[in-house]
């Protein structure tokens, strides 16, 4: 079955989450466009047929390795103003180390591993209150780690092959 073929199936956004999404989503995670499958993975982010945003990258964040962490904690700082990190994460944020040139630390691989997932769920609703671009940088990264977003189960993922369907649809 090829790309196409797989994807029309997921054309309707409202139709019930396929059985085979995980298996289908491996596979257009492995032939679709980065950016076209970043949009659909921001897509499922966004939905409100899903759980909130915090959630979702609380969830991921608990199952990643600690460079991914780290690359999902750079992705939210980026999306929050300076002033707002001190009261972030318990308090964890501000003792990270000096801020960038642009204005927020960057986060190393061990420490993302110190925080939990209840901390980076506070920073990810804290990010989508403060730049809504947030869920198509997130849905960039996570582009890059199918396997994360497969863990945010079948209607998430039915949503995201969706976004990428209708994209694909579109630039036909």
């Amino acid at each position: 079955m090829g790309l196409m073929d797989i994807l029309q199936q997921y054309s309707n956004p409202a139709a019930t989450p396929s059985p085979y999404a995980h298996d289908h989503f491996d596979e257009v995670a492995r032939a679709a466009p980065p950016d076209v499958l970043g949009q659909g993975v921001a897509d499922a982010l966004r939905s409100d047929q899903t759980p909130a945003l915090g959630d979702m990258v609380g969830q991921m964040f608990g199952r990643s390795n600690p460079q991914q962490q780290a690359g999902a904690l750079n992705q939210l700082l980026r999306s929050i103003g300076p002033a707002v990190l001190a009261s972030l994460g318990g308090g964890i944020l501000s003792r990270l180390g000096a801020p960038t040139n642009a204005g927020y630390p960057q986060v190393t691989p061990q420490q993302a591993s110190q925080l939990t997932p209840e901390q980076v769920q506070d920073i990810a609703n804290r990010a989508e209150q403060h730049d809504p671009s947030v869920f198509d940088k997130l849905g960039g990264f996570y582009a890059q780690h199918p396997q994360l977003v497969k863990t945010l189960g079948s209607a998430a993922l039915s949503i995201a092959l969706a976004g990428v369907a209708n994209r694909m649809r579109a630039s036909a």
